[in-house]
């Protein structure tokens, strides 16, 4: 290790700049995509894991005011369940359109009925 101030200033100034490039490097080579479907998948689940979470305190509330025991919970489970995987359909419909606008039509299949 050096002795003197300046050359661990030196040393400092030097490790920044290689961090600095290494960090330059890596943001070059990563795949802004990845993160995007990471956020997608992070929202599915919290849609589906809210709606029925979400549906059930509801169900369990009415429960609890009105008297009718299991019944509440069941139609708040049913229907929290049934409404978070329709808006995860719903999103996961329009992000598949928003790709396909993006990166264009799939290429279509020969037939096979001209070899005959």
């Amino acid at each position: 290790m050096p002795n003197s101030d300046e050359s661990r200033d030196e040393a400092l100034t030097s490790l920044d700049r290689r961090l600095g490039a290494l960090e330059a490097e890596r943001a070059q080579k990563m795949d802004p995509s990845v993160h995007l479907a990471m956020g997608q998948g992070y929202r599915f689940l919290g849609e589906v894991v809210g709606g029925v979470l979400g549906g059930a305190g509801f169900g369990w509330l009415l429960d609890r005011f009105t008297g009718t025991t299991p019944w509440g919970l069941v139609g708040g489970l049913l229907i929290g369940t049934g409404l978070s995987m329709f808006y995860a359909v719903k999103n996961a419909t329009s992000m598949t359109k928003i790709q396909t606008e993006k990166l264009g039509p799939l290429p279509g299949i020969p037939d096979d009925e001209d070899e005959d």
